[in-house]
C-alpha cells in the first residue's frame, strides 16, 4: 500500500478530502485531532504517541465526523476502511 507523509501545510490541509477509493495510508506528524468534513468515504484512523505506541483506534470512521483532541498523539495514520495486518514501525518513513 502506499504512502503518503503530509509534512507540509498543504498536504495536511487537504488530507484526503474529496478523494474517493483511498488507497494509501496518510500519515500526520504533531496531529492529535481530525476531522472528515469534505471526505467521500469512510476511513480508519489510528492515533499513537512519538514512540509509535498505538493509542488510540477508530474504525470506519464516517464523512463529516471530529475526533477531538486526545493527550500526548503525535502520529495520526488515515487509511481505508478496514486496513489490517501492517507494523506501524514498518510504514514510518523515516
Amino acid at each position: 500500500m502506499k504512502i503518503i507523509y503530509a509534512n507540509n501545510f498543504l498536504s495536511r490541509l487537504i488530507g484526503n478530502g474529496g478523494k474517493k477509493n483511498i488507497n494509501h495510508i496518510l500519515i500526520i506528524p504533531r496531529c492529535n485531532a481530525v476531522h472528515t468534513f469534505f471526505m467521500r468515504e469512510n476511513i480508519d484512523i489510528i492515533m499513537t504517541n512519538q514512540q509509535k505506541e498505538v493509542k488510540y483506534i477508530f474504525s470506519n470512521v464516517k464523512p463529516f465526523r471530529v475526533i477531538m483532541p486526545k493527550k500526548d498523539i503525535y502520529y495520526t495514520y488515515e487509511m481505508p476502511p478496514n486496513t489490517r495486518n501492517f507494523n506501524i514501525g514498518d510504514i514510518m518513513p523515516f
